[in-house]
C-alpha cells in the first residue's frame, strides 16, 4: 500500500508539472525561483506522501504544499531586493499560461497582483487553475463561504482597477 501512494504521487506529479510550475510562478514571478519552489514542493510530497491517507485528494493536497511553498519563498526572499542596474530586470517576462487572446490581459494579470496574498490566491487558483471552489478551500484549508467571500471581494476590487485603468485611458 506505501509503494502504491508513493507511485501515485510520483504519476501526479509527472502529470501536473506544468500546472504547478504556472502555479509558482504566479506567485514568484521569476522562472527560476518557479523551478526551485516547484523542486522544493516535490521534495516535501515525496518526503510526506505515506501520510496522504486518501488518494482522491492528491490534487488539492499538492497544490497546498505548492501554495505553502511559493508563500514561504516570497516571506523568505521579501528583503532580498537589488538595486543594482546591473541585477534589475529590464524586460518583463510573460509567463505562456497566462497569455489571452485579448490586450487587456497584460492589464488584468497587473491587477491581479496587486491583490492581498489571500485574494490573489483565490482568483489564482479558481480562474488560471480552473478549481473548484471546494478545492479551493481545501488547498487553502478555510471555509467554503471564506473561500466564496474572498473570491466576490477579489472580482469587485479587479473591477475597480480596471474601471480605474479604463477611464485613465479614455
Amino acid at each position: 500500500m506505501k509503494q502504491d501512494i508513493y507511485d501515485l504521487t510520483v504519476a501526479y506529479i509527472l502529470e501536473n508539472q506544468e500546472k504547478c510550475y504556472r502555479l509558482a510562478y504566479s506567485y514568484v514571478q521569476d522562472r527560476d525561483s518557479a523551478l526551485d519552489v516547484v523542486q522544493n514542493s516535490i521534495c516535501q510530497a515525496l518526503e510526506k506522501c505515506w501520510g496522504l491517507r486518501n488518494p482522491a485528494a492528491m490534487k488539492t493536497w499538492f497544490y497546498r504544499i505548492v501554495v505553502n511553498e511559493a508563500l514561504q519563498y516570497l516571506r523568505k526572499n521579501k528583503k532580498e531586493i537589488s538595486t543594482e542596474p546591473s541585477e534589475i530586470r529590464e524586460e518583463p517576462y510573460q509567463e505562456y499560461g497566462f497569455e489571452k487572446a485579448d490586450m487587456d490581459s497584460n492589464e488584468v494579470y497587473e491587477e491581479i497582483q496587486k491583490l492581498p496574498e489571500d485574494m490573489k490566491t483565490v482568483i489564482i487558483l479558481r480562474f488560471y487553475e480552473e478549481l473548484s471552489l471546494q478545492e479551493i478551500s481545501e488547498v487553502t484549508k478555510t471555509n467554503l463561504s471564506t473561500v466564496k467571500s474572498r473570491l466576490y471581494a477579489a472580482l469587485k476590487k479587479l473591477q475597480k482597477g480596471l474601471e480605474e485603468i479604463n477611464y485613465e485611458k479614455a
